[in-house]
């Protein structure tokens, strides 16, 4: 069965980027009569605001969604996190860091998603006070064929070098934790933001060497404004309930859907039964982002 997740970060309210991705995953795993779970993504908690949970919850209950099961948090699995770096810290393959940001600035090249660490803390031994946790990572190639943007491979340490696990203030890597739970919630099909597509391949370089199932994966154009990608951190509109249609009908356009039967639809459960019937992936445009 198709198991697919929308898994927002709760550092503010939805906006047209946030809305597309839900609308798109949900269409998919609806579309093949699939399950639909939500998963906030909190671990950074320096970064949350209050109570936006609850109105990023409230803003899919507006809209029409209905997940499976319950909504989970990561700031609640903190313990399942750490059992997981156990086993890779007993198989030697993770290791201690000291260096700053700027002595990593100073010493690496830049990758395709930021700095490339050197490794130079690979043989120290260091102890975990203050410290970030690294994987040692292998000279390996990660290729896997996206449903969208087609055929990709990377080269793990040439491209992204030794990354982190754990960081020096004791937060838990999005890397990591995505990984975890996406196998411990059963997920098989990942549809996302083209925002996350050279974070995939670290992630199944974890799901092998944490023995974890293969996941399927979507990456779909990413809503920019200015050249910039639509964020809660660049201060994006947030998404207005009082035009509940009108904002499902945009999410539709942006993702290339033919929406014209669909939005003579009179009620939200009409429109969602006619675009989770007529939801095509091959129609989503086959690029990383569209100017809105």
């Amino acid at each position: 069965m198709y198991i697919g997740r929308f898994a927002p970060s709760p550092t503010g309210p939805m906006h047209f980027g946030s809305l597309v991705t839900a609308v798109a995953s949900y269409l998919d795993a609806k579309h093949h009569e699939g399950l639909w779970k939500v998963r906030m993504e909190d671990l950074d908690q320096p970064r949350v605001v209050k109570d936006s949970d609850k109105a990023i919850i409230d803003t899919l209950h507006q809209h029409g969604f209905q997940w499976d099961d319950e909504i989970i948090y990561q700031s609640h699995r903190i313990d399942i996190y750490e059992n997981y770096i156990s086993n890779l810290n007993q198989n030697e393959n993770t290791y201690y860091c000291e260096c700053s940001r700027k002595e990593i600035a100073d010493s690496a090249i830049t990758g395709i998603d930021g700095m490339i660490y050197p490794g130079t803390c690979r043989d120290k031994k260091l102890g975990s006070l203050h410290h970030a946790l690294r994987i040692k990572v292998e000279d390996v190639c990660i290729a896997f064929k996206d449903k969208i943007q087609g055929a990709i491979e990377q080269n793990i340490l040439r491209d992204f070098g030794d990354f982190i696990l754990k960081r020096s203030d004791g937060i838990y890597a999005y890397q990591l934790a995505v990984v975890i739970d996406d196998a411990l919630q059963n997920i098989n099909t990942i549809l996302r933001g083209a925002d996350l597509i050279d974070s995939t391949s670290r992630q199944i370089y974890l799901q092998e060497k944490l023995f974890l199932p293969p996941v399927n994966y979507s990456h779909i154009p990413v809503a920019t404004f200015n050249q910039k990608k639509l964020s809660k951190e660049n201060q994006s509109t947030p998404i207005e309930h009082s035009n509940i249609k009108d904002n499902l009908i945009a999410c539709l356009k942006f993702l290339g859907q033919d929406f014209k039967v669909i939005e003579k639809e009179n009620t939200l459960k009409n429109f969602w039964d006619t675009a989770i019937q007529l939801w095509d992936i091959s129609l989503v445009p086959k690029i990383r982002t569209i100017e809105i």
